[in-house]
Parts: C-alpha cells; sequence; structure tokens
C-alpha cells in the first residue's frame, strides 16, 4: 500500500449547471489524483455538489420546483459533465445524502458541546450568491457583495454563532508552525491578513429557512450552508480517518478563501481534530477578462468546447495554459492555437512521422532503443522534473516538460532525417530511441489525456495500458522491447481551421 493521498475539490452548488471553471478545477484535482496513482499512492479523490440553503431554495423557487427536485436535476448533471470530462473520483457526495447529515451533526455537536457554540442575533449584510455574511466595511460602495458585485440583504435573525473570535491567535500559530499548509505563498498572506485585522462570530445556523441539516439540539434551526458543506470532507472518509486526515489536499478558487483557510480550520481545532495540511488555492478562470457569472451570462459550458476540441484537448489545453495560482484567461482562438502546435504539430506529428518511417523502413515493426541514445539524459531529466511540477500542484509545469521531451525527439529526427536513409543499424536507433520517446510521454501525459495515451501505447504495439507498471521505474530508458508492430492509423491530433 502507497502513502495516503486524499484529493478534493470544492463541493459545487445546484443552482446552475457546471460551467468550464467548474470543470477547471475538477480536471485539475483529477490529473493529481491519476499522477499519485501512477506513482504507487493510496488515493482518494472526492468531488460533489452542495445542495442546501437560500441560494438553492431560491433556485428551486425561480424554476417552479421543491429544493430537493432542483438538488436532484442539477447533481446529475454535474455528474454526467464529470463523466464526459473522464474524471475518476472516488465518491460523489450530496450534502443531502444521509450519511453527511449524521457526520454534520456529531460533528457540530462536539464543537457545542465544548463551548464554542452560543446563541445570539444577527442583524448585517448577508449576499445569497456566496451564502456569505459580510461586515458593512467588506462591501463594495457599502452596498455590494465584494465577489458577485450585487447588492447584499439585511438580515435580521436569532441563530447560533460559532465563536471563531477565541481562534485568532490559535489559527495564526497554526499558519507560523505549518507556512507551507496554504499555496500559494500569496493566498497564505491574504489569509494570514484576514486573521490579524480581526475575527467576528459567525452565524452558523438559520431559522428563516428549513432547507439544510436540523440542528440536533435547537429544533427549527438548520445549520448554514457553508458549516454543512466544509463537514463533507470528512463524511467522505469516515471510517478512514486515521489514513486520510490530516494529510488532504484541498483544492479551491481563491473566492472561497475565506471560509477554507481561516473558518475550517478553526472549526477542526474546536471539534478536536487537526486542521486540513494542504490548501491549495487558484485564481478565477477569465472570459474576456471578466469572472463567470449568471448575470454577466458569460458561462461557458464543457460540452460545448469538447464538441469542437475532443475530451482529451479539452484537458490538456486547461492543465497546460492556465497556471494554478493566478486567474487566467480563457478564448476560444487560444486554445485553436494550442491544441495545433503542441497537439497536431508535435505530439500527433512526431507519432504519425515515426510510424510511417517505421512502416517504410522496417517493416512495420518497431526497433528497440539504444543504451547510449542522445535522449536518454533529456528523459530523465524530464521525469524528474515532471514528477517535481505535479507534487507542487503545478500542472502547466509538469506537460511543459513532458513536451521538452517530445520536441527533442522531433528534432533528433529532423537532424537524422530516417526517411532519407536506407534501412539499416542507423535508422533502426533512431527510430527505437522515438518509439521508446512515445513510450515515456505516453507514461507522463496519462494524468492530463488518459485516452491519447492508452493510444499511443496501443499504436505503438505495447501490451496492457501505462500505468499497470509503476513511476517512476516504468519511465527508466529502454523499456521499450522492439519487435511491436507499430500502426500507422489516422492523425491523433488533426489540425483545426482558426478560420471555421
Amino acid at each position: 500500500m502507497g502513502r495516503p493521498f486524499y484529493v478534493t475539490t470544492p463541493i459545487y452548488y445546484v443552482n446552475d449547471a457546471p460551467h468550464i471553471g467548474h470543470a477547471y478545477t475538477t480536471i485539475t484535482a483529477d490529473a493529481l489524483a491519476r499522477w499519485h496513482r501512477l506513482i504507487g499512492d493510496d488515493v482518494f479523490f472526492l468531488t460533489g455538489t452542495d445542495e442546501h440553503g437560500l441560494k438553492i431554495q431560491r433556485a428551486a423557487e425561480a424554476n417552479g420546483l421543491t429544493p430537493r427536485e432542483q438538488a436532484d436535476r442539477t447533481s446529475v448533471r454535474f455528474k454526467e459533465a464529470w463523466d464526459q470530462l473522464g474524471i475518476t473520483y472516488d465518491r460523489f457526495i450530496r450534502t443531502t445524502d444521509p450519511d453527511h447529515y449524521q457526520v454534520v451533526q456529531e460533528f457540530l455537536q462536539r464543537v457545542y458541546d465544548s463551548g464554542d457554540i452560543e446563541l445570539s442575533t444577527y442583524e448585517g449584510p448577508y449576499c445569497v450568491s456566496c451564502e456569505g455574511y459580510y461586515a458593512e466595511s467588506d462591501l463594495i460602495d457599502g452596498v455590494n457583495c465584494p465577489i458577485h458585485n450585487r447588492p447584499v440583504e439585511v438580515l435580521v435573525e436569532e441563530n447560533y454563532f460559532f465563536k471563531l473570535s477565541r481562534y485568532e491567535q490559535r489559527l495564526l500559530d497554526w499558519y507560523e508552525a505549518n507556512p507551507d499548509a496554504v499555496q500559494p505563498e500569496s493566498k497564505r498572506n491574504e489569509a494570514i491578513g484576514l486573521i490579524k485585522s480581526g475575527l467576528r462570530d459567525v452565524s452558523i445556523t438559520r431559522t428563516s429557512l428549513q432547507w439544510g441539516v436540523p440542528v440536533p439540539w435547537a429544533p427549527g434551526h438548520v445549520f448554514y450552508v457553508w458549516y454543512d458543506a466544509l463537514i463533507n470532507y470528512c463524511t467522505a472518509i469516515r471510517g478512514k480517518e486515521e489514513l486520510y486526515w490530516p494529510a488532504v489536499h484541498h483544492l479551491l478558487a481563491k473566492d472561497i478563501l475565506r471560509f477554507h483557510c481561516v473558518y475550517w480550520p478553526a472549526m477542526c481545532m474546536a471539534a478536536g481534530i487537526d486542521p486540513p495540511a494542504h490548501l491549495n488555492v487558484h485564481g478565477y478562470l477569465l472570459i474576456g477578462g471578466e469572472k463567470m457569472s449568471k448575470t454577466a451570462l458569460n458561462q461557458i459550458a464543457p460540452a460545448d468546447l469538447i464538441a469542437d476540441f475532443g475530451v482529451d484537448p479539452y484537458r490538456y489545453h486547461f492543465l497546460r495554459d492556465v497556471s494554478f495560482g493566478p486567474d487566467g484567461d480563457f478564448s476560444y482562438e487560444g486554445m485553436v492555437a494550442r491544441y495545433n502546435s503542441d497537439l497536431a504539430n508535435n505530439l500527433g506529428n512526431l507519432l504519425s512521422r515515426v510510424a510511417t518511417v517505421v512502416d517504410k523502413k522496417c517493416g512495420g515493426v518497431g526497433p528497440a532503443p539504444t543504451a547510449g541514445s542522445p535522449l536518454a539524459a533529456v528523459a530523465a531529466a524530464v521525469v524528474e522534473d515532471t514528477a517535481s511540477a505535479w507534487d507542487r500542484v503545478q500542472p502547466p509545469e509538469a506537460l511543459e516538460a513532458t513536451w521538452r521531451l517530445i520536441r527533442e525527439a522531433n528534432a533528433h529526427l529532423e537532424t537524422n532525417e530516417p526517411w532519407k536513409a536506407e534501412p539499416g543499424p542507423a535508422v533502426d536507433a533512431v527510430l527505437g530511441d522515438a518509439l521508446e520517446v512515445l513510450r515515456i510521454v505516453a507514461l507522463l501525459v496519462q494524468p492530463a489525456m488518459p485516452s491519447t495515451s492508452a493510444e499511443i501505447w496501443r499504436r505503438i504495439g505495447l501490451d496492457g495500458m501505462p500505468g499497470d507498471e509503476l513511476l517512476p521505474a516504468a519511465a527508466a530508458w529502454g523499456g521499450y522491447p522492439g519487435g511491436l508492430p507499430v500502426e500507422k492509423g489516422a492523425p491523433l491530433f488533426p489540425r483545426i481551421n482558426v478560420d471555421r
């Protein structure tokens, strides 16, 4: 059994259908899960939907549905989208799952019993879209939510409050003792800044709606959605806590940093468990410089792009072109350019030209690589750099390293021009080295492009699947045995005309 690796996405609101921003976080988590399976880790990958709260209740009313009907219909759409994208989650959790109700009630009962939850009255600004409470000083122009730039509502309600203010120093001590817990550093500094600015006690129950998890000690109250939602990370590993907690890797967008990087560690402390070990925060996926939203009418469904590019090119583009940390700006033209340059011209061309020349010069049978190939050292460095990048949750760097090997292999072919030479040992050496590069590349691209990886593996005559043997040993130079049939096949990535 390998090292435990627990990776989570946020759970997504079921007020609307999934868009490419949701898919970006989920594909990144899936690629990380696939990579860690490749290196032999014991992976548990969690995603799902957040189904309670005022936002969902209002969305249901607008659609003429009950909250449960709204949740059922939209949760299925997320599952369908993730299935289409090849997401290999171990559990798709719904906050309406019966075991989640039980874990939420047990978790917050412990906090209540410890004296960190008290009854009080809340009066102040509330953003329904965020399902979040704000101080007036947080608002834009005194009226708008800082995330959604829409007017907030003023709520007055008797609620139970989590005594977050008691945890200021404990949180600061935890950040000091765990300097790498929140990445990147800019987001860590932002979380510390929120704590140092002073923490107010926060409402964790509601009485003005009933669509939520009932509070066991207070009939008529339900838990406020965030305190229900965050605990899903514990529900999913119930009975396996010693294995997977606190060594979890939470992936999240920056708009929910406050909840995950301030409230959640404090809640864990109050419940008597360690805070999460890793919180990886990314920026927004922007369209024309703007965050995707229903009001901006700029949401793009994953299926719209998959129809034009295919699943693996879709996955590759967002993993390669969007750095994990800062905001990323999506454009269709940029996606076409990346597809044509990296997939059609580099990887696709390498496979096509090698298969064609093996057919012509070697009777369609692939030669073995040479031990002293100049590509061997490149491959070893690329494997190391790829592993380092995935470990740091930097998919663009991991894929750039892999493409360095692809470019070197294409350059090696251009230098030696085996298509011009007579069949013989020199041609066999060049082609064997290129086939070995394709074998290693098939392993390294598997987290990003699983179907492409399997197809390369098959076309160069290898049995089984990439990943049947574990990295890094599987990617050691010399693994292609030679003597295997190599299939020419259709182009993996036909070029896309930008003008169409």
